[in-house]
């Protein structure tokens, strides 16, 4: 019987603490009013301690309509990005013709580029590419979440790709051969077939793909200028002041903007793990 190893467990615990550090610093200073932290200092237990940081962050910032933008841009986003990803999967594991190693080594390569490199071609091909006033106020595609929904899914598509490749790979060729044999057509073998078996792998990304589009911070600051359709991130800026910055105010913002990706993950932890472990036992 393998011994435990402490000094393993000892530094993740160790690694636990300092990562919750940060969230417990911002959740001390949440609860405190700014005049107390200005009359005892943010390193003291001085003052009371209430949830009123949180209901003034809440109306002031206009949190609502905030987390209904997030909503409209993260749910095509993620469904968008696992659609055409899990596409391109199956054509370059499932078939084999020239191009496959190029086009997988394409889609990966361009989750290697910063994003600011491409934010300027990105920003004038948008202003250069016309929409009617009924569905843009600006004319183009900027100050629209179909701006911020493309680059999103345009940028994670690779990532996905690339671990729904491998994904597919591992499952045996026989099923699409079976498949094909019995008259299954290329899409029918897609959808009935390979998407079924690769449920553990969706939600895995999904959850991964979730968080990550909805934190978020560039593409809406350099898409949006409307402030009525910034997403939650990025709209946390509406509380703060032009000459002055509550900071405890800021800290609640910042909590309730954690709060959907926590819920989100808890709630999905079985499948993101499972799609993660899937076959790591295999040898």
């Amino acid at each position: 019987m393998q011994r435990p190893r402490y000094g393993i467990h000892l530094f993740l615990i160790l690694m636990s603490i300092l990562w919750l550090i940060p969230l417990g610093w911002a959740v001390f200073t949440a609860l405190r009013s700014k005049a107390d932290t200005d009359r005892f200092g943010y390193f003291s237990f001085g003052g009371a301690f209430n949830f009123d940081n949180f209901v003034t962050a809440w109306n002031q910032g206009g949190f609502a309509r905030l987390f209904t933008n997030s909503l409209i841009i993260v749910l095509p986003s993620v469904i968008l990005t696992l659609l055409f990803a899990s596409m391109m999967a199956f054509a370059v594991s499932r078939f084999s013709w020239k191009f496959n190693i190029t086009l997988l080594i394409m889609f990966t390569a361009g989750n290697l580029l910063p994003p600011q490199v491409l934010a300027a071609p990105l920003f004038e091909m948008f202003k250069h590419f016309s929409l009617p006033y009924s569905i843009s106020g600006s004319g183009n595609l900027l100050n629209t979440y179909f701006a911020v929904i493309a680059v999103d899914t345009a940028f994670q598509v690779g990532f996905c790709t690339f671990v729904l490749s491998n994904y597919m790979k591992a499952l045996p060729q026989d099923l699409t051969e079976a498949a094909f044999v019995d008259g299954a057509g290329v899409w029918r073998q897609y959808w009935n077939i390979i998407m079924p078996l690769t449920r553990p792998a969706l939600a895995a990304l999904g959850t991964l793909e979730v968080i990550w589009i909805y934190n978020d911070f560039f593409w809406p600051l350099l898409f949006i200028q409307s402030g009525s359709l910034l997403p939650v991130t990025t709209g946390l800026n509406n509380l703060q002041g032009q000459f002055l910055s509550n900071y405890n105010l800021l800290a609640a913002g910042a909590i309730i903007t954690v709060i959907p990706t926590l819920v989100i993950y808890l709630a999905l932890q079985r499948q993101f793990v499972a799609g993660l472990t899937l076959g790591a036992s295999k040898g």
